[in-house]
């Protein structure tokens, strides 16, 4: 199951996602659900300003953890 950690990442970096939205230039209600891991399909686009914002890399944005 492929997993985002969006919100550690804003926590740790004392970033809403307000404040997110606003600095990448992406639509609130589309970071709140890449937040709240309900995106099925992943933007690659997205995935981009949201790690360009960040100043992180996609391996500190997604996990894989197998299911058991």
């Amino acid at each position: 199951m492929i997993q985002l950690k969006l919100d550690r990442i804003l926590q740790e970096k004392q970033i809403s996602r307000y404040q997110l939205a606003k600095s990448s230039g992406i639509q609130y209600h589309i970071i709140d659900n890449y937040y709240k891991n309900k995106v099925k399909r992943y933007d690659s686009y997205i995935l981009n300003r949201i790690c360009e914002v960040l100043n992180c890399d996609i391996c500190d944005l997604i996990e894989y953890r197998k299911d058991e």
